[in-house]
């Protein structure tokens, strides 16, 4: 049950936290602190309510004192554990990288995401996309992360295309993802002005 809107919903769609011993509020994404579990619903709002509501003090039946950057936190928490889910598909060989081999991953059906770099080149991004689009089931599109922090995680320079194929490893990219989504935009609004000038010319 979500202690801001007292809602129950399924915990994949809720932030667990707990009361820390300094009593601050600590996020608890991998649910595995012990201590009662505060849920609020995973979105920035939600979170930023239940800071300036006192609802983790009210849930937890005790005086805590929550950062005032609470939801800026846990969108950082998040990403990380979004790219660590990327590096670990790397490994696992689901996660592949480059232009030509993610339009093949695209035309064939198998792409459960395309990975776009936020800062990489409209010109190859649209085509990109645009190719997916124009598929029957066509994949889920993140840009939430820059060239160099998709390198990081998947230990590659330049990293612009990639693309994470359908599976279990994508499932649980998904749950991951879907949150982060809550805090930081999947899709930057650059994107959005580039396709709109595109359609203006």
């Amino acid at each position: 049950r979500c202690i801001v809107s007292g809602e129950v919903t399924p915990e994949d769609r809720l932030i667990r936290f707990v009361a820390a011993p300094d009593g601050t509020v600590a996020p608890d994404l991998a649910r595995k602190l012990p201590g009662r579990g505060l849920w609020v619903e995973a979105n920035r709002a939600a979170v930023d309510a239940a800071v300036k509501k006192n609802a983790f003090s009210r849930a937890a039946k005790a005086r805590l004192s929550p950062q005032a950057d609470l939801s800026d936190l846990v969108e950082r928490l998040l990403a990380k554990r979004c790219l660590e889910q990327l590096g670990l598909a790397r490994r696992e060989g689901v996660l592949v990288t480059g232009f030509e081999k993610t339009q093949m991953a695209v035309r064939s059906g198998k792409a459960a995401w395309i990975v776009e770099a936020a800062d990489g080149s409209p010109d190859g991004r649209r085509k990109v996309l645009a190719l997916a689009a124009a598929t029957p089931n066509p994949p889920q599109v993140c840009g939430a992360f820059s060239a160099e922090e998709l390198g990081l995680a998947l230990g590659l320079e330049n990293v612009i295309h990639s693309h994470l194929l359908a599976g279990r490893r994508a499932e649980r990219w998904t749950l991951e993802v879907q949150k982060l989504a809550g805090f930081r935009p999947l899709l930057p609004d650059s994107w959005r002005e580039e396709a709109r000038s595109g359609r203006g010319g």
